[in-house]
């Protein structure tokens, strides 16, 4: 007589090494789990609703200033070191994660220190309205390596390396990546070379009258300086040629502008009219995004060290915190206390934001407002990991998508955005009804993108 029996291997059913969990199966037919995408979905809601729920951003504050922060400055090739000055002449170098004061220079200028930025090493370039630029270093006795200046001096009464004596009142300055040599912006851009007390070469445009409020070095092409000024132009230079290559006049000032240091062609613009820009620099005629949620100037803007994110900063008491090519619902951050914000940095690691506001306080806050801090175990990771999944999955929904978008402001600024959005959409109520009863031909409606450009020069 034969007998068929079914046959399972032990070694299938039991775990492959001592303190291995117990190997489970599974059958993944569709048919047997009928409630499998509704039990998705729920877990989803539950996590977009868990992200809201431990939504902290804020994590301190650098204190020591007395009047308001207006330039942040990160150290290349640290984490930790920024730099950070006031309206009322004093510098402080801050030591992020452990809150403490590396360096403190009060009195650094005479009335406000309007530019920050660090040359190689150790070094600290600042410039003011009492016309001076002055050279820095910050190393102090604990981590000098037995040559620094001994004219230096204790960090309260510390000695510039260097004074740079200037006609005009400083706006900005930047350094460049890696020769010796700086720009600063003033009624024109001069570029000045470290071991000489005068500038190399002004660099201005024949048509150009205005005062510069902001520069930047390009970070993979150095040799070309973008600047934007106070009569709505944003001008980029070659400083090989020493003179200006194009000059694009826009509708509204820009206050800031910053490189993207992933695309190399790419500038995002912090306007006076409430919203932010990137452009191309090889086709400046239009932005190729426009981010809009400020209800008031956009004063400050910093890329993440990604490329997928930047901060910005408002005459609105706001932070906010954007994805590249998503023009709107940015991540907002705002505290009772906090005024308007006038400067806004990334940490190296892309995990925190540094903001300087009129109260004089420099903020931490988080990148992502939900990330915990701390050490994260493995399991907890791809916890977080599936979570994360699941609410791309389902942002479609409309109930998951309602909470995700859900965000808590302050009173002033909703009451803003809501008489905002009424005036924008009767500007465009009227608009319709003008090209409604023109003559057929007349005059063609124009993309909102393509006004932002009035004019552009070679």
């Amino acid at each position: 007589m034969k007998i068929k029996v079914l046959q399972h291997s032990p070694a299938e059913h039991a775990p492959n090494r001592r303190g291995d969990p117990m190997p489970t199966s599974r059958n993944l037919d569709p048919n047997i789990h009928p409630f499998a995408r509704a039990r998705e979905r729920m877990r989803a809601l539950n996590a977009v609703k868990m992200e809201r729920m431990f939504s902290k951003p804020f994590v301190g504050s650098l204190d020591g200033h007395v009047d308001a922060v207006e330039v942040l400055a990160r150290k290349p090739q640290s984490l930790s070191a920024v730099a950070s000055a006031s309206w009322d002449g004093e510098i402080i170098v801050h030591d992020a994660p452990q809150r403490r004061h590396l360096l403190r220079l009060p009195g650094a200028h005479k009335g406000k220190v309007s530019g920050l930025c660090w040359a190689d090493g150790d070094r600290l370039l600042s410039c003011g309205v009492d016309r001076n630029v002055k050279l820095w270093d910050t190393r102090t006795s604990s981590d000098a390596d037995g040559d620094m200046d001994v004219d230096a001096g204790p960090s309260e009464g510390r000695k510039p390396l260097g004074v740079f004596p200037g006609k005009f009142a400083f706006n900005a300055i930047d350094h460049h990546r890696t020769d010796p040599i700086f720009a600063t912006a003033s009624s024109i851009v001069q570029v000045w070379d470290e071991t000489k007390s005068t500038p190399i070469s002004n660099l201005t445009h024949s048509t150009s009258t205005e005062t510069i409020s902001a520069l930047r070095f390009n970070l993979s092409e150095s040799s070309v300086l973008a600047s934007v000024g106070s009569d709505r132009t944003f001008m980029l230079y070659d400083i090989r040629t020493g003179k200006a290559e194009r000059r694009v006049v826009m509708q509204l000032r820009a206050n800031a502008l910053a490189w993207s240091p992933t695309f190399p062609t790419s500038v995002l613009l912090a306007s006076e009219d409430h919203n932010l820009y990137t452009f191309d620099i090889r086709k400046l005629s239009s932005p190729t995004q426009i981010y809009k949620g400020h209800v008031a100037a956009a004063m400050s803007c910093d890329w993440s060290p990604t490329g997928t994110e930047f901060v910005s900063g408002g005459w609105d008491r706001t932070v906010r915190i954007w994805k590249e090519g998503i023009g709107r619902q940015p991540e907002v951050y705002h505290t009772k206390r906090m005024q308007r914000v006038t400067s806004s940095i990334y940490t190296a690691d892309a995990r925190f934001v540094l903001t300087g506001s009129d109260d004089g306080n420099v903020r931490i806050w988080k990148a992502r407002a939900s990330d915990r801090l701390g050490v994260v175990t493995t399991r907890e990771k791809a916890a977080m990991e599936y979570r994360d999944s699941l609410r791309e999955r389902w942002k479609m929904d409309s109930e998951i998508g309602k909470v995700s978008r859900s965000r808590r402001i302050p009173k002033p600024v909703y009451k803003a955005s809501q008489l905002k959005h009424t005036m924008l959409e009767a500007r465009r109520v009227k608009e319709e009804r003008r090209q409604k009863h023109k003559r057929g031909g007349e005059s063609k409606p124009k993309a909102e993108r393509k006004k932002i450009v009035l004019t552009e020069h070679s």
